[in-house]
């Protein structure tokens, strides 16, 4: 089978939260046969070019993927526009990101090409969205939690309306396997808070693994920006890719991260 492999990536319309038709980046194989699903969460800086590179490393991979714009009801304008009025408005709602994460879900369900397992991964405040999701909607097969912040929320007054539970009092009702990626330099998540995070896990008897990395911080995998760090973010989607895999039964493929 050729590494380089035809994909075809665009933008889709999607039904999320409330019934609110929004746009989501779409990709997916081009051979015959049927692929499982990846839901892929933005991280907050918003939809942006690495978030689309992103989507097109799965398809290029043997995954159907798909990231929904989770602040298209703020109109038009550049990801870092629509990313600092969104910022500025105090976030988006838990509520409406659930559900639009289960609009996009239901569209990789609604395609022809679905083998019927979805995973879904997160980056920054993805990554506490993805834990939240996979805590709150059945049908994933596994989760990857990249560098989430706020899984765990020390101050009660970061609580809110948008935001009234902290992601890790959830931790019950996760039923599907979950893949964590963190840089031991990172300030949110700290690693303190993944090593609780991890308790957690353990004592409930959850399915997961932990990888930490040393000499990285918040957004290693973001070959835009000066976060980024190539050794480690080479292993950490060799980690990502084999993981979602073996859980999702992916057509045979390389995993070698380019």
């Amino acid at each position: 089978m050729s590494y380089y492999q035809g994909l075809q990536a665009e933008t889709v319309a999607f039904r999320g939260y409330n019934d609110d038709q929004g746009e989501a980046y779409y990709a997916r194989p081009l051979r015959a046969g049927r692929f499982p699903g990846i839901v892929v969460i933005h991280h907050l800086p918003g939809w942006d070019e690495w978030i689309m590179e992103v989507v097109r490393k799965f398809a290029h991979h043997g995954f159907a993927a798909i990231s929904p714009h989770l602040y298209f009801r703020e109109g038009p304008g550049s990801p870092d526009d629509v990313g600092a009025r969104v910022r500025a408005a105090g976030g988006v709602a838990d509520a409406q990101v659930v559900g639009d994460i289960a609009g996009a879900m239901a569209y990789l369900r609604g395609e022809a090409n679905a083998n019927g397992k979805i995973g879904v991964i997160g980056f920054c405040s993805g990554g506490r969205h993805a834990y939240l999701a996979a805590c709150t909607l059945s049908g994933f097969g596994a989760i990857v939690d990249c560098w989430g912040g706020n899984v765990i929320v020390d101050n009660p007054n970061d609580l809110n309306a948008k935001r009234h539970i902290a992601p890790i009092d959830l931790t019950a009702k996760l039923g599907c396997p979950l893949l964590g990626i963190f840089g031991n330099d990172d300030a949110n998540p700290t690693a303190d808070q993944v090593n609780r995070t991890e308790a957690v896990l353990k004592r409930l008897g959850k399915t997961y693994e932990f990888h930490r990395y040393d000499g990285a911080g918040h957004a290693f995998f973001n070959n835009t920006r000066d976060a980024y760090r190539p050794e480690q973010a080479m292993d950490g989607w060799h980690k990502v890719l084999a993981f979602l895999n073996r859980h999702l039964a992916a057509p045979a493929a390389s995993v070698a991260a380019e």
